[in-house]
């Protein structure tokens, strides 16, 4: 049965409750955006009545709740009405008023979570703070799905099958979208945004790849991490690994390993840093839960040392992590990335050349860690790993930047 027509109910609404009326419409304006009721979701009232309506228009907004609410009751949709004079809402609204947007928004985020119909990341897909129209798409699709199980009984909002719902919703073939998923969608449109977004130099180099990244790249067959594997087994031991005062290698790991100082030196700097598979415990180094996990699947090792070697350092600006980008890109491509063509690619001043040069030694030496290039050409499994690490840093969440 189709949702009431709006114009209706304003026009009933007016006639029971006039001072109401002027509030309903705002309301119902900036909540369906001139689409149907039948469009509405839990989570668009609650952003909007959470989000939207303290933070986006002026007011009397407890009042404008309750006319919205009084609005939706009058079309029978009584829980959608129910939200709008509920406690939660009455104080995320105060929280506003009386301790500001930050806290405001905190007290938003909590009540979100706490209904379950905000869809979790799963392992395919970590959800952007900045959406695209396809993520967006998915994301609704997908809290949509979770809110009719919820609702029926089949979910209760903090159960762990909340991901597999979500998972399920994302990589079935829809009909309304041709066949295709959602999932896929989603990740056509990152890759075309991360192609698209650094100018003409970048366009013209990234353009292949927008193919050659769309399908997930096969880890290979001959297991090429052995040094890692080797570190992360012997971070398992009772005791870890055992350090020097100045927390290097002791002489007796050094001496049980058939590799030097340097290459275990540079695997040790990539797991304990951008992977977080080691860390460090006084003098010793132990491998973290997400190294237990890693070191049970080969191909998600393979991943992870891959997608490490585009991973920031710590306090890294997002410039230096371009040029390695730019660098991998040439690489995989049979060209040499020296830094005046990595410079050119994207567009540096000349102070910044120190910049790009530390960048490319850094890649240099994750490649190396891993023995992924020789004499400065990448190996077979070199190019595998670029393109593994290029698709998984296209594909990365979008997020808002700090500036602080």
């Amino acid at each position: 049965m189709p949702a009431p027509d709006v114009a209706a109910l304003l026009s009933e609404l007016e006639r029971s409750e006039p001072h109401d009326a002027e509030h309903a419409r705002s309301a119902i304006d900036w909540l369906t955006g001139g689409e149907p009721l039948e469009t509405i979701t839990e989570l668009n009232m609650c952003e909007f009545l959470w989000y939207t309506l303290p933070t986006k228009i002026a007011g009397d907004r407890p009042a404008i709740a309750r006319a919205l609410g009084s609005l939706l009751r009058l079309g029978g949709m009584e829980r959608y009405a129910a939200l709008c004079s509920s406690s939660t809402t009455a104080q995320i609204l105060r929280t506003y008023t009386r301790s500001g947007e930050d806290a405001g928004a905190a007290a938003y985020q909590s009540a979100l979570d706490a209904t379950g119909v905000l869809p979790p990341d799963v392992p395919e897909l970590r959800w952007s703070s900045i959406m695209g129209p396809e993520e967006l798409g998915a994301h609704g699709a997908c809290s949509a799905a979770l809110e009719l199980a919820i609702v029926s009984g089949e979910l209760t909002s903090d159960s762990s099958e909340r991901q597999a719902l979500t998972r399920h919703w994302l990589t079935t073939p829809r009909a309304e979208l041709g066949g295709d998923n959602w999932l896929h969608r989603v990740q056509g449109e990152r890759l075309n945004r991360w192609v698209l977004g650094r100018g003409a130099a970048w366009r013209e180099l990234a353009q292949p790849f927008e193919v050659r990244l769309h399908a997930p790249i096969p880890a290979p067959a001959e297991d090429h991490l052995d040094a890692l594997r080797w570190l992360l087994e012997l971070g398992r031991r009772p005791g870890g690994i055992p350090l020097t005062q100045r927390h290097n290698l002791a002489r007796a790991v050094l001496a049980e390993s058939t590799w030097s100082a340097a290459e275990l030196a540079a695997v040790r700097e990539v797991a304990q840093g951008p992977m977080g598979a080691l860390r460090r415990a006084g003098r010793r180094l132990v491998t973290t839960p997400a190294g237990e996990r890693l070191l049970q699947d080969h191909d998600q090792l393979w991943e992870a040392a891959a997608a490490a070697l585009l991973a920031p350092e710590a306090g890294e600006h997002g410039f230096r992590a371009s040029a390695r980008e730019v660098a991998l890109m040439l690489l995989a491509d049979g060209s040499p990335a020296d830094h005046d063509r990595v410079a050119a690619v994207i567009a540096c001043e000349e102070w910044q050349i120190s910049e790009v040069d530390a960048s490319l030694a850094e890649l240099g030496r994750r490649l190396d860690a891993f023995a992924l290039r020789r004499a400065g050409t990448l190996t077979p499994a070199g190019r595998s790993a670029a393109l593994a690490a290029l698709r998984s840093h296209a594909l990365r969440p979008r997020r808002y930047v700090s500036m602080s």
